[in-house]
């Protein structure tokens, strides 16, 4: 009979720290990025835009999920199977690097090709993180790979909406 290795156990909060992390830092940072260059083709200032807000907004967000989780084992009295620094930390990186998604292309392509190039990879990487989503959840990869896409893709568009609208204001 063959011996199955025993997988890692993986806290459930930091599948969820990652996650939120990603999708969040794809949506708000796409959504920043388009705006400001709808708004503007100065890629100094996009890319100034675009990394000062995923560093304030990473930092943000690992100290929200640190304070949160710190608050919940608090509540519960008991210890959780998941630290609240490692917690943070995970939503510090997985931010982080997701925020180099839709930055990326500003400093590769001219203004003109980067914006659908921005776009483009964020949307990707949303519908990506859908993927392995359901992977993880035993649901249908492709409906929640699309599930991801639909509602990150529409919050990132309000960015650009934004643009347009105060554009040359």
């Amino acid at each position: 009979m063959p011996r199955h290795k025993k997988r890692p156990k993986i806290a459930t909060s930091y599948l969820h720290s990652s996650f939120f992390g990603i999708e969040d830092s794809l949506v708000s940072t796409t959504g920043l990025i388009a705006g400001v260059s709808v708004a503007t083709t100065d890629t100094s200032f996009i890319l100034l835009a675009g990394c000062v807000a995923v560093a304030v907004e990473a930092i943000s967000m690992a100290t929200g999920e640190f304070l949160s989780e710190e608050t919940d084992q608090d509540f519960t009295k008991k210890k959780l199977h998941s630290s609240p620094i490692v917690g943070g930390l995970i939503m510090f990186v997985s931010y982080g690097l997701a925020g180099m998604v839709p930055i990326i292309p500003f400093a590769i392509f001219p203004p003109e090709y980067a914006l659908i190039a921005s776009m483009t990879a964020a949307l990707i990487g949303l519908f990506v993180l859908g993927l392995v989503k359901g992977k993880l959840t035993h649901k249908n990869i492709f409906r929640s790979g699309l599930q991801v896409l639909i509602v990150g893709g529409i919050s990132a568009m309000i960015g650009v909406a934004v643009g347009v609208i105060f554009k040359g204001v």
